[in-house]
């Protein structure tokens, strides 16, 4: 008999976020923002700002606001790098997520503005940016955000 994959006969919820590939020419090539987000009181984790709609925001609307208020920048959006999906088990509920991600620029504001839900937020090189990830679906998404924004 095949084993069952964990969370399989559980209820499916779909679940939408949208987000920001912040990118930069620095001194020593590409550099990007991350925000230091805590899991379980435990682990931290380095990340990509990203969030969920507020009441019928647009994916554009979503990823600016959400990206303003995690990493304390001002953004605008320069093209579209594309979805990534992935799914986990939450209060006995399957969620299947779908992140849709922005290729963006800094105009403006200071990380040191950035709120709650980052415990701290930097800029990175891209080599260091790298190393410091641990979700591949977002090293996926910065792969895939360089020849967007000219870098590959």
């Amino acid at each position: 008999m095949g084993k069952s994959r964990p969370g399989a006969s559980l209820p499916v919820e779909h679940a939408f976020s949208a987000g920001g590939v912040v990118i930069r020419h620095g001194h020593g090539g590409p550099e990007l923002v991350l925000g230091l987000r805590r899991h379980d009181g435990r682990r931290a984790i380095w990340s990509l700002p990203k969030g969920t709609p507020d009441g019928d925001e647009t994916p554009a609307e979503t990823a600016l606001r959400e990206v303003t208020e995690e990493t304390g920048l001002e953004v605008r959006i320069l093209d579209t790098i594309g979805d990534i999906h992935y799914r986990f088990v939450r209060d006995g509920r399957r969620i299947d997520k779908t992140v849709h991600y922005y290729l963006m620029e800094a105009t403006g504001g200071d990380l040191a503005e950035h709120d709650h839900e980052f415990a701290d937020v930097r800029w990175f090189e891209l080599g260091e940016a790298e190393s410091v990830m641990r979700f591949p679906t977002e090293l996926d998404i910065v792969a895939r955000a360089l020849p967007v924004a000219g870098l590959a």
